[in-house]
């Protein structure tokens, strides 16, 4: 990271100082057990954890700075050369070093929400900008209030653009990011219904979403979906807005579009230069034409040419369990295991009836959908059917509604993972094609694991 001093920690936080160290800082960390040489710790409490507990040990680790918001035994024994400051709220010390750090650097940020489909747009829009910039993204899941300021720190002076996924469940979570990353491009992707447990109504979800642009000013470019039928709506006049699309008008627009097993072919229509390029990418469903869509319109805000985005994308490097596709004994099997929504299982299962051979979805629970669940996924069931998918197979407490949208023929449902492993490994032979999907917090990839390591 580009230094901070630590003249500038102390200004920052604002915090008691019970012991003035004399060693300039260095990274920033929150884990205690992974501390290095000269790093500043900021002791986080969470529901089953106090990080304060850990500030002796991290400060004996060899930490320069240590930022805590209770004392504990931090008053007593605390190496000399290490700082340690008493604030009132540790989290609020390290947005307020975060925001500050982020003034420091050059970096254009381009912020990217949505519903769906963000981690993979993040990708794609990096990829797309690699042959001409230095380029960061947001690493994993670190997309939150404690992961996107770590990936502020994670930046230095040779970064020219960083890309950061920023997720949410309830109202004022994306102005908290936006107020640290302050970005100049946002991108939403669309608006579904996760986290409508949380915020009641997919115009509620709209409004959550828009606090990204909370910090724009004029120069500032938003970057919506135009086929979604609230990001349509959306309009202001102070700052630019760019649509990208494929069923209605859009500065950016796909046409002519090819979808196979194999790869995504079809025509970009730039509204502004009157032009059309043709594309081809060895990625995989309508969505991504969309995400491909929304980095050429990141891209071109940047000034890059076409020749330029097209290579970068070529180049793109994939999160995994993102329609991950492998081969095991003449079985494909497709790893969507990242995590899961109603637009994303349509997304999957679109991949999946493209593939020869039986059709078979494996499809657990998709989390915080409150009231819409029975019929969210009830409507993912029926898509399935629609798009000739051979068999469904159901796991765990919602196999109900499965059935409901699904029918019997063809349906099977199981208590747990283990059970489903067991049938697959019986039943599963050269030329079927499994698709794998659920919310992340159950960890469906445990199934693609077993049938990968499985002999056939």
């Amino acid at each position: 990271m580009s230094k901070l001093s630590l003249k500038e920690v102390l200004k920052e936080v604002a915090g008691k100082v019970i012991n003035k160290g004399t060693r300039e800082p260095g990274e920033v960390n929150t884990d205690s057990r992974k501390m290095k040489s000269n790093d500043i710790f900021f002791a986080f409490k969470g529901e089953r954890f106090n990080g304060n507990y850990y500030a002796y040990e991290a400060a004996t680790k060899g930490a320069a700075v240590c930022i805590i918001d209770e004392l504990h035994n931090m008053e007593e024994n605390i190496p000399s050369d290490c700082t340690v400051i008493l604030v009132e709220d540790v989290k609020e010390a390290f947005w307020k070093l975060a925001q500050y750090y982020r003034k420091k650097l050059g970096v254009k940020i381009i912020g990217v929400t949505g519903s769906t489909g963000k981690t993979s747009t993040k990708d794609l829009i990096a990829s797309a900008l690699s042959s001409k910039f230095k380029v960061f993204k947001t690493l994993g899941n670190f997309n939150n209030e404690i992961g996107l300021p770590l990936m502020i720190f994670a930046l230095d002076e040779s970064y020219e653009v960083a890309v950061l996924e920023m997720g949410m469940s309830s109202f004022g979570e994306i102005d908290r990011l936006s107020s640290i990353a302050k970005p100049d491009i946002a991108v939403i992707t669309n608006i579904g219904i996760s986290h409508i447990e949380n915020l009641g109504s997919r115009e509620n979800i709209l409004k959550a979403k828009l606090e990204i642009t909370n910090y724009f000013t004029k120069d500032k470019v938003l970057i919506v979906n135009n086929d979604n039928d609230l990001l349509s709506t959306v309009d202001n006049e102070d700052y630019k807005i760019v649509r990208i699309a494929i069923d209605s008008l859009g500065d950016y627009r796909a046409s002519n579009i090819s979808l196979t097993s194999e790869r995504i072919s079809f025509v970009i229509i730039d509204k502004a230069e009157n032009e059309s390029v043709k594309a081809s990418f060895n990625l995989l469903g309508k969505h991504n034409v969309y995400n491909i869509l929304c980095a050429v319109a990141c891209a071109r805000e940047l000034g890059l040419n076409y020749e330029d985005i097209i290579k970068g994308i070529h180049s793109v490097e994939k999160t995994p369990m993102r329609l991950e596709i492998s081969n095991s004994g003449g079985i494909t099997i497709i790893n969507d295991c990242y995590n899961a929504s109603p637009d994303s299982m349509k997304s999957a299962l679109e991949v999946l009836s493209s593939f020869t051979g039986k059709k078979i979805a494996v499809l657990g629970k998709m989390n915080e959908l409150g009231s819409e669940s029975r019929k969210a996924h009830k409507e993912v069931a029926s898509y399935a059917r629609e798009r000739g998918i051979d068999i469904l197979a159901a796991i765990g407490e919602i196999a109900a509604h499965y059935r409901e949208g699904f029918g019997e023929q063809g349906f099977i449902c199981f208590e747990n993972k283990e059970q489903a492993i067991e049938y697959l490994l019986k039943n599963l032979k050269s030329g079927d094609n499994v698709l794998v999907k659920a919310s992340r917090t159950l960890a469906f990839e445990e199934i693609v694991q077993k049938l990968k390591k499985s002999e056939r």
